[in-house]
């Protein structure tokens, strides 16, 4: 993790941020609530945190760079576990009260402190291989679509399609464990819209009058999500003459996608002429976010970052930790989008929605 002096806030964030921003969407309780007892709340995201830990000790006991990895998983659901019950009975207990950042950040903490750097490496690894693989097929398909807008419709059923792929969700481990993934099937199977939030003719309208000149992306996991999807994505907009930026954590969480592994990927898409399928790269940048969350709190991002994106004049948040659980309300300087996929239950029950449901919001800043 960096020190807290290197990190700044993102400066698109409408100010004053106080008053302006509050990172995380669903509040766990309000002010008139007892500040020694869990909300009901509180106590079903710490349930879902709890009903994680199974699968996160999997992923530890099997971590080959960790000496003694089952007995250290085992120390890890155990901690965790028991902090998880403290904050049940004190909210104010371990920095809480809990939000989805200190819950997230907690359980980071333990298996960092235990050894454990990056226990999703090696199903990150195959993922991303099998992306690499399918990504020229992906950019074809979409570029034998002549229609403007039914091209970006199919981009961003791409994103959806690809956000699917999240080891963060108890239920989706289990699916990937059993079947992996087919990307078109499930661009095909999306919910029908109109989705739980549905801004994407407003922004079919915007897309063919508007040419943004830079694009901040905060991309989400590996694999599928950010090779099949967002890659799509940002290739049609630097055809378009924007300039992209990708901002990915510093540090492994779960399996979002890291910035060292961004490089790699990209660097392996492109031909020798260091063309992405025939589209330029030359305004394409990497920025490392300085997260190590698979959630965002804006007030904290690198200054490489910061200073990258200062000049932006559209801000995308992907996927359900950066752009719905974290930010789904957050106010930019600029247009901005937030895309994602509703993957737990009680996020869909917070938005209205279906879980598996879309959020596709859009904000444009006029002046």
């Amino acid at each position: 993790m960096e020190s807290d002096s290197e990190m700044v806030p993102f400066p698109l964030l409408t100010t004053p941020i106080e008053s302006n921003y509050r990172p995380c969407t669903i509040p766990y309780r309000f002010p008139s609530d007892n500040p020694r007892k869990a909300t009901p709340t509180e106590i079903a995201w710490i349930d879902l945190f709890r009903n994680s830990i199974p699968s996160f000790k999997k992923r530890a006991e099997s971590d080959t760079t960790v000496a003694d990895a089952p007995t250290k998983a085992e120390k890890f659901a155990q901690r965790y576990a028991d902090i998880l019950d403290d904050i049940k009975k004190d909210p104010e207990s371990h920095g809480g009260p809990p939000d989805c950042i200190l819950l997230c950040r907690i359980r980071e903490q333990i298996l960092r402190e235990l050894g454990f750097r990056d226990i999703f490496k090696k199903v990150k690894d195959e993922e991303n291989a099998k992306a690499v693989s399918l990504f020229p097929d992906v950019v074809r398909l979409n570029d034998d679509i002549e229609d403007e807008g039914k091209r970006l419709e199919n981009l961003v059923r791409g994103i959806f399609a690809g956000n699917i792929f999240d080891l963060g969700s108890a239920q989706l481990a289990e699916v990937f464990s059993r079947d992996g993934m087919s990307f078109l099937a499930t661009c095909q199977n999306l919910v029908p819209r109109p989705w739980v939030i549905d801004d994407l003719d407003t922004f079919k309208a915007k897309w063919s009058k508007k040419t943004w000149k830079k694009a901040v992306i905060f991309v989400d996991n590996s694999g599928a999500d950010v090779i099949l999807g967002i890659l799509p994505f940002a290739r049609e907009l630097l055809k378009r003459g924007t300039q992209v930026v990708l901002a990915a954590n510093d540090l492994p969480s779960i399996n979002d996608i890291t910035y060292p592994e961004l490089v790699e990927i990209i660097s392996k898409l492109k031909d020798e002429s260091g063309k992405l399928i025939g589209v330029d790269t030359k305004n394409l940048l990497i920025a490392n976010s300085g997260n190590d969350l698979p959630v965002i709190d804006l007030t904290r991002v690198s200054q490489e970052l910061a200073y990258l994106a200062s000049d932006a004049d559209l801000v995308i948040l992907e996927g359900m930790g950066r752009g719905i659980e974290t930010n789904l309300y957050a106010q930019f300087k600029c247009d901005s989008l937030k895309i994602g996929m509703v993957k737990h239950p009680e996020v869909a029950q917070f938005l209205g929605g279906r879980l598996y449901d879309c959020v596709f919001k859009y904000n444009e800043v006029l002046g």
